[in-house]
């Protein structure tokens, strides 16, 4: 367990034990439901908080994994035809 994940525990309590919960002898009154969603604005301000924890790659990385992707994609559409094409013409080969 690391550093950040033990903090976290901290803050939300988890790293001390639980009290044993009681059982009611009467059913419990009606709690008001709460809601799961969330407000419009609470929704985008996560959203920001999400995106500032991205690590956005550099210029030069996007570069270098789009030339590597272009030349796979190249590679592989070459490969795929040049299987079609030959057993196309096989199958043309042994019945015509």
């Amino acid at each position: 367990m690391n550093r950040q994940t033990k903090r976290m525990m901290q803050r939300q309590g988890a790293d001390r034990p639980r009290a044993p919960e009681r059982r009611e002898r009467r059913p419990p009154a009606a709690a008001p439901v709460k809601s799961e969603r969330a407000t419009p604005a609470q929704f985008m301000s996560e959203v920001r908080g999400e995106l500032r924890k991205v690590v956005w790659p550099t210029k030069q990385e996007v570069w270098n994994s789009s030339v590597v992707v272009v030349i796979a994609v190249a590679f592989l559409t070459a490969l795929i035809f040049a299987l079609d094409y030959g057993s196309a013409r096989f199958v043309l080969f042994l019945f015509d």
